[in-house]
């Protein structure tokens, strides 16, 4: 069940306590990249336009329940009201009777940004009373933070206790998304998984395998499958320890019909180091000084042909070494035709996860997707069947 949605409630006049995620990079207190604060300003104009006052939450950083003046969300709060075009009130406590008589006196259509959560250690914590403090800063609970969904914080849960509550734009834009992509898809259904390690994502692929009707494996994982099935790896990175975990992946692939994509040839070297010599070679022929670092022509011609035949992709992970020059050529070319299908139609396709989204940033066409995901662990544990305690907080009170 999808959560309420905050556009379905009455709000003229209602101070609305929103959860956000502005945990931005900052460098010498200022924001260095944006993006987040332009994207929950944009979901939040509607909500002022219509009446509603808002008392922002966010963490930034990791302060383990101490102050830091480098981690404070004022220099946040002047970027936010930048994007909304007014300025926005600071305050420097979280909550409590301060933080209370503040709010209490937000006039409709204004916003007021609260310290960082993660100063009071009753956040991390999960603390009712925290919970029941945050809840007197307003009169409706709203979550717009799906990035911090997989936290059972106060400002996540403990606070869906003592207030109505519904989801946000961006909160119900992603959740919207990953269910199109896993529970309801456009047939046929493919999902691309890449990254370094199966150990990382032994959680993901067992889930994915019973989803979708293919899986495309890539990067060093892709070397750990075709290891277990004897294939010879040189100095490349594998896991011999996940070899009866893959038999196991490979098992549940057959039983439910989810065909897997494994290279068919390679681009190895013997350095990991930009403008290093890469070879094109069968799979099999790296030598036992080199590397497989990429995935070769044919490997990416066969995923062209999957995909070209898909209505929906899930993307998670890099097919190669893509950060570094010349082995991210079989990320950047399937992306850029992922992209393609998308701009005519032909695919809906949903990427997430930080490596992702850096690669589909370095090939130019996050933009063409139609829909990126910047959850980032929330996002893997979503792929992993996971019920995410701050999205089921909202269900939960949506139920009763």
């Amino acid at each position: 069940m999808t959560p309420r949605s905050i556009h379905e409630m009455e709000i003229s006049g209602r101070r609305l306590v929103i959860r956000a995620d502005l945990n931005v990079p900052m460098k010498a207190g200022r924001v260095t990249d944006a993006t987040r604060i332009e994207r929950f300003a944009e979901g939040l104009k509607p909500l002022l336009a219509k009446g509603a006052s808002a008392v922002i939450l966010s963490h930034l950083g990791r302060p383990d329940g101490k102050r830091s003046v480098e981690l404070t969300l004022g220099p946040v709060a002047e970027v936010l009201g930048e994007f909304l075009d007014s300025p926005v009130a600071f305050t420097s406590v979280i909550s409590g009777a301060a933080a209370s008589k503040i709010a209490a006196g937000l006039p409709a259509g204004e916003v007021l940004v609260c310290e960082n959560l993660r100063f009071d250690p009753r956040e991390e914590a999960n603390c009712a009373t925290l919970g029941a403090e945050l809840a007197e800063l307003g009169d409706i609970f709203v979550n717009d933070a799906f990035s911090c969904a997989h936290r059972a914080h106060a400002s996540t849960v403990a606070v869906s206790d003592f207030l109505p509550s519904a989801a946000g734009p961006l909160m119900l834009a992603e959740i919207e998304a990953l269910q199109q992509a896993l529970e309801v898809p456009e047939r046929p259904a493919v999902a691309l998984v890449g990254g370094s390690k199966v150990s990382s994502k032994i959680d993901v692929l067992t889930h994915l395998v019973g989803k979708i009707d293919a899986l495309i494996v890539g990067g060093g994982m892709a070397n750990t499958f075709l290891a277990a099935a004897g294939v010879p790896m040189g100095k490349s990175l594998h896991e011999p320890g996940q070899f009866e975990t893959v038999r196991e992946i490979l098992a549940a692939a057959r039983a439910s019909g989810c065909e897997i994509i494994l290279p068919v040839d390679i681009v190895w070297s013997d350095r990991l180091e930009t403008g290093a010599t890469a070879h094109i070679a069968e799979i099999g022929d790296c030598p036992d000084h080199g590397m497989i670092l990429d995935a070769g022509p044919r490997s990416i011609e066969r995923i062209w042909d999957v995909i070209g035949t898909a209505k929906t992709i899930l993307w998670n992970g890099p097919l190669g070494a893509f950060e570094i020059e010349p082995f991210e050529h079989a990320t950047q070319v399937v992306a850029i035709e992922v992209a393609r299908l998308t701009r005519e139609g032909a695919i809906r396709s949903i990427a997430g996860g930080g490596d992702t989204v850096a690669a589909l940033n370095a090939a130019g066409v996050t933009d063409d997707f139609t829909y990126v995901s910047t959850a980032g662990g929330a996002f893997l544990e979503w792929l992993e069947g996971k019920e995410l305690p701050g999205v089921a907080a909202l269900k939960s009170l949506q139920q009763t």
